[in-house]
């Protein structure tokens, strides 16, 4: 005969399970980092906590209603250093707040150890041609590079190769005739082409210059470009008794 047991005596197997201690989960990885794919916030070096707050201050400025960013711009960018000044530029520009970074430019270009930098302009026609819409802003930042040439803020440091030749292939890409046509005459002002200027003719940027011109219909300017260039290379293989 089958013996019958008590409910009480009764350990069913879900009984034990749910009095079964759970095992804690894991605490959760934490990244320190962007929340998003974007780059690094500064190639090569990290934003200050200055330069952050003054890239939240600016643009939380923008946003709130009754606080100008020319405000914001006394109260914070005053206060920062150099290297964190240009750091909240180049911030600006990777988030695409171009209009934020052009005012941003106006107080660097005020300081006094500013020196006419082509990187910086050539990041800046970068940015804005990647924004689109605001061809006019491109031009005007030549324009304002040019009264830089002749207001003695250091004109072009040849030695920047990379940055001239950044900044005109920036201006090619953005198709804009009037700022190439500018940023060649500035060239001029500061040497290139000039005899007894002592200023060497790169040969690569020469020849992208030239296309450049061409391309946008300045067929003269580009041949002058290409003469300089071979007048240039006539006289250093003369020097040199070839």
């Amino acid at each position: 005969m089958a013996t019958t047991l008590l409910p009480s005596q009764l350990t069913p197997f879900t009984t034990q399970l749910s009095l079964s201690k759970p095992k804690p989960n894991p605490r959760p990885t934490i990244y320190c980092g962007p929340r998003d794919n974007r780059g690094p916030l500064v190639k090569g070096r990290v934003l200050s906590t200055e330069a952050i707050q003054a890239v939240q201050a600016l643009k939380r400025a923008q946003r709130t209603t009754g606080t100008t960013v020319h405000e914001t711009l006394n109260k914070t960018l005053t206060r920062l250093i150099k290297a964190d000044l240009i750091a909240t530029l180049r911030e600006l520009l990777r988030q695409g707040h171009c209009d934020l970074a052009l005012t941003v430019f106006s107080t660097v270009r005020s300081e006094p150890w500013y020196k006419t930098d082509l990187s910086l302009y050539a990041d800046l026609v970068l940015a804005l041609d990647k924004k689109g819409g605001i061809e006019e802003d491109i031009d005007r930042l030549i324009e304002g590079l040019e009264m830089e040439i002749d207001g003695g803020k250091g004109g072009i440091d040849w030695e920047d190769k990379r940055g001239l030749s950044r900044l005109v292939k920036a201006l090619i890409g953005a198709k804009r005739r009037e700022s190439m046509v500018r940023i060649y005459g500035v060239m001029k002002k500061s040497g290139w082409g000039c005899s007894g200027s002592g200023v060497e003719v790169d040969e690569y940027l020469a020849k992208v210059l030239s296309k450049g011109l061409k391309r946008f219909g300045e067929e003269s300017l580009g041949r002058e470009v290409e003469v300089g260039l071979e007048v240039y290379l006539d006289a250093c293989l003369g020097r040199v008794g070839v």
